[in-house]
């Protein structure tokens, strides 16, 4: 089963560092799975050898997205990203940042997108505390969930 609880995460990441496996972690809402997160998964899962995905909660989309998000539900935000061949694990958690999905998990590798820089990431000092390294993705202009939601809904 790729959706693990956020219980056995870390033991899980433990078991794989200990088989001297590279952990790349990244987090998002992925509400619309589209082209550009598909490319960023794909990019991110290339530099270690495991990725895991941690997934914004509904209610954690809710309070960073706005009332009508998320468009899809946690569970199957969740299935739909098991499905691509670079996710390993996705791990759904409540806050609004991964800092504390970071700091159980001490990933090897920090993946976000391009659109973030290490200075305004807030798990920055956390990934760099355990030994840990960001990288930035760069992004794939034009692709978001919420320009899909603008097109879909007739405001673009």
């Amino acid at each position: 089963m790729k959706i693990i609880t956020r219980a056995k995460i870390a033991t899980i990441a433990k078991k794989l560092k200990a088989a001297g496996k590279i952990i790349v972690l990244t987090n998002g809402c992925f509400d619309i799975l589209h082209a550009g997160h598909v490319r960023y998964l794909a990019a991110a899962r290339a530099l270690g050898d495991s990725l895991i995905v941690g997934l914004n909660s509904d209610q954690s989309v809710r309070r960073l997205k706005g009332p009508t998000r998320p468009v899809n539900s946690q569970d199957d935000r969740a299935e739909v990203l098991t499905a691509l061949a670079a996710v390993d694990y996705v791990v759904i958690f409540e806050d609004t940042t991964a800092e504390n999905l970071v700091a159980e998990i001490k990933p090897d590798i920090y993946a976000k997108g391009g659109d973030y820089t290490i200075e305004t990431l807030p798990e920055s000092k956390i990934v760099t505390a355990h030994g840990g390294r960001i990288v930035l993705v760069p992004e794939v202009p034009g692709r978001s969930s919420s320009n899909i939601i603008k097109k879909i809904s007739g405001e673009a």
